[in-house]
């Protein structure tokens, strides 16, 4: 019994990573050019899936996304004109592997930013309760026995 579900979960492991462009219409003739195109796609992300390649997606969206990777490559464009061009339609978003700007140093930086700020704050409100706390000095401690009344 649990061979069985072994062998299914291997089998289901290894249908994953089976490439989804099936259609025979989305591949070039040309064994280097669809060479080319698998590389970009893998490159690129599923707008639907988001984690996945459009290589590897079913979605419709990546389905058109391959295709137009393919039509850019047979109309003679370079890899960078290609990835340029998928950019310039969809965004930066579309890049599994985005190119380092400040921007991205920013969104990947504010976590640690705001922990620093938030522990810096704890320390700094825990040394002021504790200074708070740490009594009365002796003079204000003879004003407020002389207040109540008390005496040595």
């Amino acid at each position: 019994m649990i061979v069985r579900w072994l062998v299914v979960i291997w089998l289901a492991l290894g249908v994953a990573g089976a490439h989804a462009v099936l259609a025979p219409n989305e591949m070039l003739d040309d064994p280097a050019l669809e060479a080319r195109a698998r590389a970009l796609s893998a490159e690129l992300r599923c707008m639907v899936c988001q984690n996945q390649s459009i290589d590897d997606s079913d979605a419709e969206l990546a389905r058109d996304l391959r295709v137009l990777v393919r039509e850019r490559i047979a109309a003679g464009d370079s890899d960078d004109e290609v990835m340029n061009y998928v950019v310039s339609r969809y965004g930066e978003f579309v890049l599994l592997r985005p190119a380092f700007t400040m921007r991205n140093a920013l969104l990947w930086g504010m976590p640690v930013i705001l922990l620093v700020v938030g522990g810096a704050f704890l320390i700094l409100s825990a040394r002021r309760r504790r200074t708070a706390a740490a009594g009365l000095s002796d003079e204000e401690a003879r004003k407020l026995d002389a207040i109540l009344g008390r005496s040595d």
